[in-house]
């Protein structure tokens, strides 16, 4: 069963690798994409006439997947259809080899899979991917952004199966309680969906970015996003998600080290960087409730929680030393 799970891991990475590249050929040749923009320019001298445009004068054509930037005319190619339903199967093929990698490693340690570092990154993001998976399937217009999804998904776990791998092993016997069916599990699904909403987030600051005229890098990208007002929102409703699970799994954090330590807080350095990103992303969401604070600078925010929660995963847990040094990582 271990080596099983080691297989689907590969497995996932390479589903989403493929995905990635197939997303990027619906991205480029989409009917909003940078090929048919380029194609669609009206060459020097004379006006470009669109058959079945209706003549130089007539409207531009919205873009169907909601982005708010004009088709050059007519429909999406077949091969952006094509490739857009093969980066969709090919996200759920990597999702069902994934939860396969998790499900195995699981039977092979007899216990919950999320006991080591290696365990948690892997189960995180399949809470994203599958969090990804139901926004495409039940909002098609956010579609476009699963070049990105996927991109994250298939260079986080490629980092976790590369540095961060473990053989199977017993839980400490630290580990070995309930809670940590409870409070991991907890952190385990807010980190999902707190992955979802970062790559969400620093879309819609680059799509933003584009309404406001600026063409360099990354935010060149932006012509082909959804609206920026309705990424926005779906960052907001993604981290309105997340924020109670992740207070929860601070809760029973700290209810499980009164049982473990006799303290329910002593500012150990993952008590400490949990309660950062906790403080940074409530700040978000009070920012994000203000009126008067703008939506870029709240989404600025909900990005830097992102980064706090990333130093609580990998600077905590590989650099510093504290009560809670079980990643495993050898």
């Amino acid at each position: 069963m271990a080596a099983l799970s080691d297989r689907l891991l590969v497995a996932a990475i390479l589903a989403y690798t493929l995905a990635m590249l197939a997303y990027a050929v619906q991205y480029t040749f989409g009917e909003a994409g940078l090929v048919s923009r380029i194609a669609a320019r009206e060459p020097a001298g004379r006006p470009l006439v669109l058959a079945g445009a209706g003549g130089p004068d007539a409207p531009a054509v919205p873009a169907p997947d909601g982005s708010g930037t004009p088709a050059p005319g007519g429909p999406p190619s077949r091969a952006a259809v094509l490739a857009g339903g093969t980066a969709l199967a090919l996200t759920g093929l990597g999702w069902l080899a994934q939860a396969g990698a998790v499900v195995s490693r699981g039977l092979a340690a007899h216990r919950v899979p999320w006991g080591n570092m290696y365990e948690f990154v892997l189960a995180a993001c399949l809470v994203g991917a599958t969090g990804w998976l139901v926004l495409a399937l039940r909002r098609p217009t956010v579609r476009p952004l699963g070049l990105f999804a996927a991109l994250v998904l298939a260079v986080l776990l490629g980092i976790d199966g590369m540095l961060l791998y473990t053989p199977v092993a017993p839980l400490q016997p630290v580990l070995n309680s309930y809670w940590l069916k409870i409070h991991v599990t907890a952190a385990v699904t807010a980190s999902g969906v707190f992955l979802v909403g970062f790559v969400v987030g620093s879309l819609s600051l680059v799509r933003y970015g584009y309404d406001a005229g600026r063409r360099s890098f990354p935010y060149s990208l932006g012509g082909r996003l959804p609206a920026a007002p309705v990424l926005e929102r779906l960052t907001f409703r993604l981290h309105a998600l997340g924020f109670p699970i992740w207070t929860f799994a601070i809760m029973c954090g700290a209810i499980w080290a009164e049982a473990a330590w006799g303290r329910y807080w002593g500012w150990d350095p993952k008590e400490t960087w949990s309660f950062v990103a906790w403080v940074i992303y409530a700040g978000y969401l009070h920012a994000r409730a203000t009126p008067s604070v703008k939506r870029t600078v709240a989404t600025a925010i909900a990005l830097l929680g992102w980064a706090a929660m990333m130093v609580n995963l990998f600077g905590v847990n590989l650099v510093v030393s504290g009560l809670h040094s079980y990643a495993g990582v050898r």
